[in-house]
């Protein structure tokens, strides 16, 4: 098989291993290992042809102790010289294939990471709003506050009340307060006040205790959402970086909504060509290598960015966990299951999605140390 021909089948192998991922594997760990694979195929497979020069070449210099001869020498010398620059060629290929593996799996890992993180995006802002959480940890948004708010009203003498202002009857304190001055001010009886105070109890006792907290859910949420518009950023950014080599400009934003990804392959496969024939002349050998280095140094900072969404990852995992203790650290919710509000039970029903979706959907991409070494270096440490 000619050189030029085996290349391009390694290369589409590398592409079109393992089409479809297990059931249970995330689809970016799987890019990961289906580039490990390859990198390992690769290596085994130039190793096969290495191993075979470097018999040949212990042949030679077995020959050359022993021979006398003086044009045997030369033509064993000669013979040396020829084996090793072979053995140049082929790392030189070797590491070539490398990198077009690494691209190219690199640039499927952009890809589904980038999906990852918008829809990250979209879950914040589905999970929950501020007008929900004012909603049910306001006192004032209740129906029955409301009714003692309007018994109060109807049996108090308008002359001596003092009427709060808008601002502050939207307060859930001062109107809070206002309310237990006038119900025991009110011109009722007894067991009609009392009545009515039971009714709220529960309502009064969940918005106090668990105003703040709700109101920390939904302060963090949106940290967590301004991270991850950070890491969209981020992603965007080294998309740039990843296909600039190669001569692709459009971002990575309307890349995606063009469906456009075959115009980096081919703008890819028009750089490795270019690549290929420097490589085939002695006097581009800096030429080459710069172009190797310019088509590694992103991959590079890819795997920099999956330690970026790793962490990011972890620490959602984190927030979510927080946010079930605070949910179900109502210590009175037993007792006034019936009065609390649907959204407060769909809220810690989400929270506990989000944690599943956090270690399933959005989990962190496997690359621990050996498998980092492999992907940066080619380095396999079982070797």
């Amino acid at each position: 098989m000619k050189p030029k021909i085996y290349l391009f089948v390694l290369l589409l192998w590398a592409m079109q291993t393992a089409m479809a991922a297990p059931p249970d594997k995330d689809p970016i760990n799987h890019k990961v290992d289906e580039m490990i694979s390859a990198i390992r195929r690769v290596k085994a497979t130039y190793q096969i042809r290495k191993q075979d020069i470097y018999k040949r070449l212990q042949q030679t210099r077995q020959a050359l102790s022993k021979t006398t001869n003086l044009e045997e020498k030369v033509n064993l010398l000669i013979q040396k010289d020829a084996l090793q620059q072979q053995l140049k060629a082929l790392a030189d290929s070797e590491r070539s294939n490398i990198q077009k593996i690494r691209y190219i799996k690199g640039l499927s890992i952009i890809k589904l990471l980038y999906e990852k993180v918008l829809s990250l995006d979209h879950h914040f802002s589905s999970l929950v709003t501020f007008n929900e959480i004012n909603k049910i940890s306001n006192p004032n948004n209740y129906p029955e506050f409301e009714k003692v708010k309007e018994l109060i009203k109807n049996k108090t003498d308008k002359r001596e009340r003092l009427k709060l202002t808008n601002l502050l009857g939207q307060n859930m304190y001062t109107s809070t307060i206002d309310l237990f001055i006038g119900l025991f001010s009110a011109d009722a009886k007894p067991e009609e006040k009392q009545a009515e105070l039971e009714n709220i109890q529960c309502i009064l006792d969940f918005t106090l205790r668990m105003n703040n907290d709700l109101k920390t859910i939904y302060f963090e949420t949106s940290f967590l959402q301004k991270t991850n518009q950070k890491i969209i950023e981020d992603i965007e950014r080294l998309f740039v970086a990843y296909t600039k080599p190669v001569g692709y400009q459009t971002p990575l934003k309307q890349c995606r909504e063009n469906d456009d990804w075959e115009s980096i392959r081919e703008k890819l496969d028009a750089y490795l060509d270019k690549m290929q024939t420097l490589q085939q002349d002695s006097s581009k050998v800096i030429a080459y290598q710069r172009m190797l280095i310019n088509l590694n140094f992103p991959i590079d900072k890819l795997l920099q960015f999956i330690n970026e969404y790793n962490s990011f990852i972890d620490q959602g995992v984190q927030y979510y966990q927080k946010f079930k203790i605070i949910l179900n650290s109502y210590e009175n919710e037993r007792q006034c299951r019936s009065s609390l509000p649907p959204a407060y039970t769909k809220l810690k029903a989400d929270i506990d999605v989000s944690i599943q979706k956090f270690n399933l959907a959005y989990r962190p991409v496997e690359i621990n140390g050996s498998k980092m070494k492999e992907l940066l270096y080619g380095i396999n440490e079982y070797e």
